[in-house]
Formats: C-alpha cells, sequence, structure tokens
C-alpha cells in the first residue's frame, strides 16, 4: 500500500474542512464515518474528497482492503493521532475511518423519475430526530419505498447521525427535500397518489387502508404530529390501535409498523 501521509496539527485546513461538514456548514459534503459506512459509499458514483484514518485502523486486513479501493478511486487519504481523530468524530466509539463525500443529489425530478405505475411514497414533516429519521429511512428502503419527500424543518437526511441510523439507505433512497408540505399534497393529489396521514385522532386502522391502491404516506413530527389543516388537507388518516392505555408510538416504530402492513398487501397477502 503506498505511505499515506500524516496530519499532525488540530489546526490543519483538511481538519478544519471535514469539521464544517460535520456541523452542516458545507451543505454540498456529507460526513461518513465507519467501515461499514465508507463500504457503501464506495458502491454508489459519489466523489469522495479526501479521507481520515488512524494508524490503529491501518493494522486490520479488511480495512487495509478498504483503503486500497479508496486509493484506486483516487481518494484524498490521510492519517492523524488518535486524539486528534476524536476531536473530528461523531461517535464515541470510532471505528477510526471518515470519509467526506459529494452529497448525492435531490429533487421532485428524481422522485418523479422513479415512480412506477403504483407508486408507494413516504413524506416526512418536520421530524426532528435524527436517529429516528434515519430508522425511519432504513425500514423504507427495507420495503420498497419508491420515494422519500421532506419538507422544510425535517433534519437533514444526510446528516452524520441520520447516515449511520440508516445504514447507508440514504445513499440508495431518492428524495425531494425541502418541500412546501401543500405543494407535495398537490403534486400527489394530480398523479391520483391517494394521501394519508398518521393521525392518534382518526378511528380508521392502518388495517383497513387499501394499500394496494398508489399511497403517499404522512409520518409527522414527533412532537405535535400534523396542525389541524394539515390533516384536513390529507385525503384520509390512519391509526394503529394499541392496549393497555398506551396513546403513541416512537415515529420509527409506527413507520415500519404501518410500511410492513402496506407491503403485505402490496405483494399480494391481503
Amino acid at each position: 500500500m503506498n505511505q499515506i501521509p500524516k496530519i499532525n496539527s488540530r489546526d490543519n485546513q483538511k481538519l478544519k474542512f471535514a469539521r464544517a461538514v460535520r456541523a452542516g456548514q458545507e451543505r454540498a459534503w456529507i460526513f461518513v464515518e465507519g467501515i461499514r459506512l465508507t463500504a457503501e459509499v464506495l458502491k454508489t458514483s459519489l466523489t469522495i474528497r479526501q479521507v481520515v484514518v488512524t494508524s490503529h485502523l491501518l493494522q486490520n486486513q479488511r480495512s487495509v482492503e478498504l483503503i486500497e479501493k479508496l486509493l484506486t478511486a483516487n481518494a484524498e487519504i490521510a492519517e492523524v493521532e488518535e486524539k486528534i481523530f476524536d476531536s473530528l468524530s461523531d461517535t464515541k466509539t470510532s471505528q477510526g475511518i471518515i470519509v467526506i463525500a459529494e452529497k448525492p443529489k435531490t429533487g421532485r425530478e428524481l422522485v418523479e423519475k422513479n415512480l412506477s405505475q403504483n407508486p408507494f411514497l413516504l413524506l416526512l414533516h418536520q421530524l426532528n430526530n435524527p436517529s429516528n429519521l434515519g430508522a425511519i429511512l432504513r425500514t423504507a428502503e427495507a420495503v420498497g419505498i419508491e420515494g422519500v419527500i421532506t419538507t422544510k424543518g425535517t433534519t437533514d437526511v444526510f446528516s452524520a447521525k441520520t447516515l449511520r441510523g440508516a445504514m447507508g439507505a440514504n445513499l440508495r433512497l431518492q428524495f425531494w427535500t425541502e418541500a412546501e408540505f401543500s405543494e407535495v399534497l398537490r403534486w400527489a393529489k394530480e398523479r391520483n397518489i391517494r394521501s394519508v396521514c398518521a393521525d392518534i385522532r382518526s378511528d380508521r386502522s392502518y388495517l383497513e387502508i387499501d394499500w394496494k391502491l398508489p399511497h403517499l404516506l404522512i409520518i409527522g413530527s414527533e412532537g405535535h404530529g400534523l396542525s389541524e389543516s394539515e390533516r384536513h388537507q390529507s385525503d384520509e388518516s390512519l391509526i394503529i390501535p394499541m392496549q393497555n392505555g398506551v396513546e403513541s408510538l416512537n415515529a420509527a416504530v409506527a413507520a415500519g409498523v404501518i410500511f410492513f402492513e402496506a407491503k403485505r398487501q402490496r405483494d399480494g397477502h391481503g
């Protein structure tokens, strides 16, 4: 393996840039941390701007093979001391590798381009917990969601925490971000896609929805859900019936329950 240059200063420009990406100040790039996510980035066509590693990482054969692939992809790699790396890392127990890569493209046209004749889409409205968002995205990919739309006020689908929570699903799903809620529902209606929102005031179970039809599932904020006006803009509403006085579920758990019922029906089992 080629000799990897070392960085010994916390004030190095490359490290400053990586910190800015981690903080969301460099919007054109994403902060990817860990061996598995680095491998997922390598499967894409995204440009890799720089890679930071520790000497500890270079002692592992699997990691060395990963570094070789990064070098083949012409990635610029630098080694830093453990203390410097810890100041850069976004995790408590890092694996010793950080990649700064190009942010995937997003936009309404990307979602439109990938629509099937019977689409199943997801609208996330003002979710602010990146771990919840990541878990939802990972499950959305597992059930074949064709496109994910997020409104203004929703946390960044490509933040470091969301990327970890989604285990790289963010790199494969099609996104339309920073959308206006009303605009999305009008767009769906024009395409005969029924919008359905999760609402604890609904009297209709998620099991009663005909998921075989084209649908846009709406998941609202963890804290306050949807406003009355937003609920009325939806074609349908649903509730997940619960026992023992439980009123609501974590947003990611609720999304998963609904996703897999929809998948069951769409696969012809209901």
